[in-house]
């Protein structure tokens, strides 16, 4: 049970985990029962009735909590200090963390998707406008999952960038020992970036941070906080405590936006099974904040914290065109709807993200939708869950089993992540099938791709020749439904492979859509050459 604990947690954070579980060592178990643990109790019932009984019961408080006797003497004005580090949980869990914090030299560095070798390589026409059209790079290891994110040249003007220079792209540890700030805007970056993205990046704000991010006097961070303040308090990528519970070492998930929209579809979310889903919400602090405890490890509801497609940005109304800032909730929202469910969605939620620089139409910058994708395919039809392709069991040097932290690449170790369950398969074989999908999905894009471009091409010419408004807007709502349809797949990091069917109905739709909105401008051009005598 706890190599399966182990394994899921990690999947989340796409696998960081190391950040503040509590960590049972020899020492810990030989602690007596009185150790202040019953005077902790008699007001945080809900920390006892996580912790009792876990493996983590003989912890004493004291193991993750400094200041205990200030807090003792006065608990209302002070309050305990909780170390949130993953040199805690390393003390114990030495294999993962270092399985963790190791290099995988397999995921490129600084790998553009808008490049013609990349994902998306007409991003920079199909996105005009938007702040990734500046740097919109491929996701590398978790270890990075901050500095990756801080030093994009969409992110605040490019002012972060590597303490030691290029010698650092492939260094770990905490943010400002890799990063520094230039306090420079260098040319052709921009300004994004906000808080409640780094909420998914990192778990050093949670208890600084009320529930999905509403301003309270008691959290120092909320939704409209300075960006820059709270990437300089940002120093460690997610850990742990993203994944599993450090009084009791139960599967959990902390990521607001997620815990809401389980609440608001408990038996239809994508991770319920026969009506239910394996989520029991707990309250603390009257309501700051909330997690949700598993009572079985279920890596894809874990790995969906992150691995989703989420808004976080300030915004538009579809119905009105009136601005959506941080002080709204829209601006840390779950749909958990695939590519098929998410124009209807967001049009029914009255939020688009930008408009797009050529055609004006209203368009959604999608992040990273691997769960909602994965929802329904083959796989998970068949009861596979995240962490048993990318967290697979291995053996340290000292011969026990232990999860993979560091999160692989399937593609790269079949043997690992696909032979378990297909034995009667060889690694050729599997990569081969693995490899045809994603060519297939790839052309698909590139399709997808050639018919927006064609579609913008001809908005931009019929715009030219005069034709008349209410053309131009049933082109532009044709774009707003074709871009929909494929840019998610851009963004979604498997290339099809964790869900081929839903991939090829969404990229077909995407073709069609974009094909009828150049039929209907070519339709107007036409009837305007023919009034001009052309």
């Amino acid at each position: 049970m706890r190599k399966n604990t182990l394994a899921c947690a990690a999947a989340v954070i796409g696998t960081l985990a190391l950040l503040s579980l509590p960590v049972l060592t020899t020492a810990a178990k030989a602690k007596p029962a009185n150790d202040g643990r019953a005077q902790c109790y008699e007001c945080h019932e809900e920390v006892k009735a996580l912790k009792e009984g876990s493996r983590h019961a003989s912890l004493s408080c004291a193991t993750c909590h400094g200041k205990m006797d200030e807090h003792m003497n006065d608990p209302e004005s002070s309050r305990p200090v909780t170390v949130i580090d993953q040199a805690l949980c390393a003390r114990c869990h030495k294999q993962q963390y270092g399985s963790f914090v190791t290099v995988n030299y397999e995921a490129h560095a600084r790998r553009e998707k808008g490049i013609p070798t990349g994902r998306s390589p007409m991003q920079d026409k199909l996105l005009a406008g938007h702040g990734f059209t500046f740097e919109h790079a491929e996701p590398r290891g978790h270890a990075f999952m901050v500095t990756d994110q801080f030093i994009v040249d969409r992110f605040q003007g490019g002012r972060f960038q590597y303490r030691d220079g290029w010698k650092g792209v492939d260094r770990t540890g905490k943010t400002w020992d890799v990063l520094t700030d230039t306090g420079r805007k260098l040319p052709e970056t921009a300004m994004a970036g906000n808080p409640t993205c780094i909420q998914c990046k990192s778990s050093d704000h949670i208890l600084r941070w009320k529930f999905l991010g509403d301003r309270d006097p008691k959290a120092k961070w909320d939704r409209g906080s300075d960006v820059v303040a709270i990437a300089k308090d940002t120093n460690n990528p997610m850990g742990c405590i993203h994944c599993h519970d450090p009084h009791g070492t139960q599967p959990r998930v902390v990521r607001d936006a997620l815990i809401q929209a389980i609440e608001k579809e408990p038996a239809t979310n994508i991770f319920a099974r026969n009506g239910r889903t394996d989520l029991r919400m707990i309250s603390f602090r009257d309501g700051f904040r909330k997690i949700g405890v598993m009572e079985k490890v279920d890596s894809r509801m874990m790995c969906a914290q992150c691995h989703v497609e989420y808004n976080c940005n300030a915004g538009n109304q579809w119905s009105d065109g009136a601005k959506v800032g941080f002080d709204d909730r829209r601006t840390n929202h779950f749909p958990l709807r695939n590519s098929l469910q998410l124009l209807k969605h967001y049009r029914e939620l009255d939020f688009y993200d930008f408009k797009h620089a050529i055609t004006g139409a209203r368009l959604v910058k999608f992040q990273h939708p691997e769960a909602e994708t994965y929802a329904g395919s083959v796989h998970d039809r068949a009861g596979v869950q995240c962490h048993q392709c990318h967290m697979p069991q291995q053996k340290g040097k000292n011969g026990k089993s232990f999860s993979n932290h560091g999160v692989i690449r399937p593609k790269n170790h079949v043997r690992e992540s696909c032979l378990g369950c297909h034995p009667d398969s060889t690694v050729e074989r599997k990569l081969y099938q693995i490899e045809a999908v994603r060519n297939y999905i790839s052309g698909k894009m590139r399709k997808s791709e050639y018919w927006l471009g064609q579609l913008i091409d001809s908005y931009v010419a019929a715009q030219r020749m005069g034709v008349t408004e209410s053309v131009l807007a049933q082109a532009r709502e044709k774009h707003e439904e074709a871009h929909v349809l494929w840019e998610y797949w851009t963004a979604e990091n498997s290339d099809g492979f964790h869900n081929p069917d839903l991939a090829r109905e969404s990229l077909a739709g995407s073709i069609a859509a974009s094909k009828a909105g150049v039929r209907i401008l070519n339709d107007a051009m036409q009837v305007a050459r023919k009034g001009d005598g052309k």
